[in-house]
């Protein structure tokens, strides 16, 4: 399943109008990093930034290795070059906006409205496995292995994840130092990964509750640790995955599918800790949730593919 990337686009130079669709696109991130069951990195895909997003994390963080471990000023900036600002700067401007502003009102809304709500998203990300599905069909040739072991490999991590997501999730009260550190880096590794929420790893361990609170709370002794951890997270994650959508990109992406596709249990309106209930007898209303979540990442990624088509033809 070895293939090589496509070759990638060259951005456009930025401008007040695309600097302000990376902020909503930031925004958009952020809203469903505090959904449990929902991907930051699904969302990146359906946007169709997250190779852009993991080559300049990438880019960042050897710079910065370079700079404090090697004292290479001049690899640092080389690296520091190649990073695309021009994305990275109004993304994380939108998903700080989103994550602090929203959290409140998110939270409400899916703790109110919890089988609306996770209709709402589970057609959302239904929708979005045709983005992995698609990049993987364009990573190269389809060879008859790959015909045989792309179902296969989609299926067995799908069911890995589906039972996954069935262990009863925890609560802890007061978490110590260390543990807000490694939630910071579990979270982060999951924001990197289409098809993992770092919301549900989260609600899955105890959490996702008290990190919430401390983001509504604005409780910054709380957020340094968790942040700390992020970044440890991060450094050895974005690498790895740089370097895997370099030299097996279609398998990263058949993953990214069954990662997805496993993730859908989560997202099933009618569920009492974990355990999966039939619908009740008011249905329409979630169906029609569903249906409309689905339409609009369909038109997101209708509309990126367009904006890429005609990008690359120039």
């Amino acid at each position: 399943m070895t293939s090589s990337p496509p070759l990638p686009v060259k951005p456009a130079a930025p401008t007040l109008r695309s600097s302000f669709a990376h902020a909503v696109r930031g925004a958009l991130i952020g809203i469903v990093e505090l959904v449990p069951g929902v991907s930051g990195g699904t969302v990146a895909l359906v946007l169709g930034i997250f190779d852009r997003l993991i080559t300049s994390a990438n880019h960042l963080i050897r710079g910065v290795v370079r700079l404090v471990f090697k004292r290479g000023g001049k690899g640092f900036a080389h690296h520091l070059g190649d990073v695309e600002w021009s994305l990275v700067i109004p993304l994380l401007i939108g998903m700080f906006f989103a994550l602090f502003a929203l959290s409140g009102p998110l939270h409400g809304f899916v703790e109110g409205q919890p089988v609306l709500s996770n209709a709402l998203f589970l057609g959302m990300v239904s929708a979005s496995l045709l983005v992995p599905i698609s990049m993987a069909r364009d990573a190269g040739p389809i060879t008859r292995n790959t015909r045989i072991f792309g179902p296969v490999v989609v299926l067995l991590v799908a069911a890995a994840v589906f039972w996954l997501l069935g262990i009863p999730s925890m609560q802890v009260e007061d978490p110590a130092w260390w543990v807000l550190i490694l939630s910071g880096a579990a979270a982060v590794c999951a924001l990197a990964l289409p098809g993992l929420s770092g919301s549900f790893i989260l609600l899955t361990f105890g959490m996702y509750e008290p990190t919430l609170e401390a983001v509504s709370e604005r409780d910054f002794g709380y957020l340094a640790l968790f942040a700390s951890g992020a970044v440890l997270g991060l450094a050895s994650i974005v690498q790895l995955l740089a370097y895997l959508l370099r030299v097996h990109r279609r398998a990263v992406l058949l993953v990214a599918t069954g990662l997805i596709l496993g993730s859908l249990r989560a997202l099933w309106p009618w569920q009492d800790n974990g355990t999966l209930l039939q619908p009740d007898g008011d249905w329409l209303g979630p169906l029609l949730a569903a249906l409309g979540g689905a339409t609009v990442v369909l038109l997101l990624w209708l509309r990126e593919r367009r904006g890429t088509a005609v990008a690359a033809s120039l």
